[in-house]
């Protein structure tokens, strides 16, 4: 697995908003299209516009650029905001799916996507508050 040296933010390498946005479109799209998300999927309402923003949203500070959640809604506390869903390992794996699929469309440095999947990995796992056998 390749990983990178370079020093500039995730954010900046991806290519900034334009790309950040295209990442959370593509992201959407997957869970929405996707059979083996349906899951996950069912856990948004009928709509994924106000879910698509927030990601957006986060994913721009969180990639280390404009803190735009935080400006609007304060805090992420992402395990706390993901508590009313039941979140175990299927979930946490169907949302990966999607990121992963949408990562690997969108994100044309290797060392990058790797870098980014690794972080989603953990953070994935983090937000499961199902007690489930690994």
């Amino acid at each position: 697995m390749q990983i990178s040296n370079d020093k500039r933010s995730h954010y900046e390498r991806i290519g900034g908003e334009a790309k950040v946005r295209e990442l959370v479109q593509r992201f959407y799209h997957l869970m929405d299209e996707l059979p083996e998300a349906h899951g996950v999927r069912k856990m948004h309402g009928a709509s994924l516009k106000g879910s698509e923003d927030k990601l957006f949203m986060f994913l721009s500070g969180w990639m280390g650029g404009p803190q735009l959640f935080v400006e609007k809604f304060g805090h992420p506390a992402l395990r706390m905001r993901h508590m009313p869903f039941a979140i175990g390992k299927t979930e946490r794996d169907q949302w990966l799916l999607c990121m992963g699929q949408a990562l690997d469309e969108v994100v044309e440095e290797e060392a990058l996507r790797n870098e980014l999947k690794a972080a989603f990995i953990k953070v994935a796992d983090f937000m499961r508050n199902q007690s489930e056998e690994d």
